[in-house]
C-alpha cells in the first residue's frame, strides 16, 4: 500500500466541497480497501409510468383524494399498496 496523504479537517461543507473539486481522493483514500456501504434509510427511488383509466374513475379517485385533503396520486399509491398488502 502505497502513502496516503492525511484528508484534512473542514470547517465547513462547503470548504471541503472546494478541496475535492481540486485535489484526486486517489491521493487519499486507497479505493481497494472500499467497502459497499448500505443506506437502509433513503427514500426509495421512483420510476414514472403511464397509466390509463376511465375519466370518470380518475374524476372519483380526485373527488377522494380532495375529501382526503391528499394528491390524488398518493391516494392510488395507497391503494395500490394496501391491495399488493392484501394479496
Amino acid at each position: 500500500m502505497k502513502n496516503m496523504k492525511k484528508i484534512p479537517t473542514f470547517n465547513s461543507e462547503k470548504d471541503e466541497r472546494e478541496f475535492w473539486e481540486l485535489h484526486d481522493s486517489m491521493e487519499f483514500i486507497d479505493w481497494k480497501e472500499a467497502k459497499k456501504a448500505l443506506f437502509p434509510n433513503l427514500k426509495k427511488s421512483t420510476k414514472t409510468i403511464s397509466l390509463r383509466l376511465p375519466a370518470d374513475m380518475l374524476d372519483k379517485i380526485k373527488i377522494k383524494a380532495n375529501t382526503l385533503d391528499i394528491p390524488y396520486q398518493s391516494l392510488i399509491k395507497m391503494v395500490i399498496q394496501r391491495g399488493l398488502q392484501n394479496m
